[in-house]
């Protein structure tokens, strides 16, 4: 049975919330961490670690990004915590309505917590990203463990309109092997092929939702990044011996690893792109993908890293097919709601 009673009332999360938030957090992430464990190893301390990053942010006078939290409950009995932010435009696409506002999954939900909680928390979150100038809200949410529902945050999104738009897959215990033909290293030389595999990826994203618009001045700005990527040392960059596709395996971000969590040893495949999966609908089957694919992989076993994400359109099912056949699985969706008025 559902929890009963009134939603609780929203405000804005005060520094002085913060210690009696711990216990609530910690259980979140230990939540989190049963279902992915090697992605989502934990803390020692996750409520500490949590809460001390919330800290950080609120007390820092010029954050690059615009953050903002809200609470359920009175203070001292908080029964759950909503965290969004005002997400950059990536440069290669146009954003023309503007910095969406992102409401992220990692805050929490008291287990006692009344019917609607989620759902006034994600009021709240909403009328701030809006008021501050969002026109498009983002709103993310972990999957659930294979067979399980969708839990009390993902329906209280989906029943607010958001549609799909993004899967994060997860995979963990990469074997290291070299990479295998047709895939190689990249190389300078293989810029302008990069470049002109990238613009055919981006009329695909395109073609699969409007959100993803190309900048007019996308593949200079998206050459100048593959330039400087080749000198980071922290990331490997493969292309099909053909030249038709190439793939950029990295480090993730903080936007993905969640505080509470540790945050080292989590690669992100986001730059993939094959032109075998040109078909949004096809099979996903190709010797050359899945090569570039497990090029990827080798590069993060070769790093250490224990686990990674890879970024997949919701509405790209060739991608997902074949992540998915070398044992990649759904741990994190984005959802869209359509530009707001203003």
């Amino acid at each position: 049975m559902p929890p009963t009673g009134s939603p609780p009332s929203t405000r804005p999360l005060r520094p002085g919330d913060l210690p009696s938030l711990a216990p609530l957090l910690t259980a979140e992430a230990r939540a989190r961490a049963a279902s992915l464990p090697a992605l989502r190893r934990l803390e020692p301390d996750p409520g500490a670690a949590a809460t001390a990053a919330i800290r950080a942010v609120m007390e820092d006078p010029a954050p690059a990004v615009r953050h903002v939290w809200f609470v359920a409950g009175p203070p001292g009995a908080a029964m759950g915590l909503v965290h969004a932010l005002h997400l950059p435009v990536p440069p290669i696409y146009a954003g023309v309505f503007g910095p969406p506002g992102l409401i992220m999954a990692d805050g929490a939900l008291a287990p006692g917590a009344p019917e609607g909680t989620a759902a006034a928390l994600l009021g709240a979150a909403e009328r701030a990203l809006t008021g501050a100038g969002a026109r498009l809200l983002l709103a993310a949410a972990f999957a659930p463990a294979p067979g399980e529902a969708p839990g009390p945050w993902a329906q209280a999104i989906r029943a607010a309109g958001y549609a799909p738009l993004t899967h994060y897959l997860a995979k963990d215990a990469f074997a290291p092997a070299a990479p295998a033909p047709p895939a190689r290293p990249a190389t300078a030389a293989d810029l302008p092929g990069i470049v002109a595999r990238s613009a055919g990826n981006r009329r695909l994203l395109h073609a699969l939702d409007p959100f993803w618009e190309p900048h007019p001045e996308a593949d200079a700005r998206f050459g100048a990044w593959m330039r400087r990527s080749l000198t980071l040392p922290d990331r490997d960059m493969f292309v099909d011996e053909a030249g038709a596709g190439y793939a950029v395996a990295q480090p993730a971000t903080a936007l993905h690893v969640p505080p509470g969590h540790a945050p080292g040893g989590v690669g992100m495949l986001d730059d993939f792109f094959h032109e075998s999966l040109a078909d949004p609908h096809g099979p996903g089957e190709d010797p050359g993908a899945e090569a570039l694919l497990a090029a990827a992989e080798g590069a993060f076993a070769a790093r250490g890293l224990h686990s990674a994400l890879a970024v997949c359109p919701a509405a790209w099912t060739s991608k997902r097919r074949l992540l998915e056949r070398r044992g990649w699985r759904a741990a994190l969706e984005w959802r869209i709601r359509r530009p707001v008025p203003g």
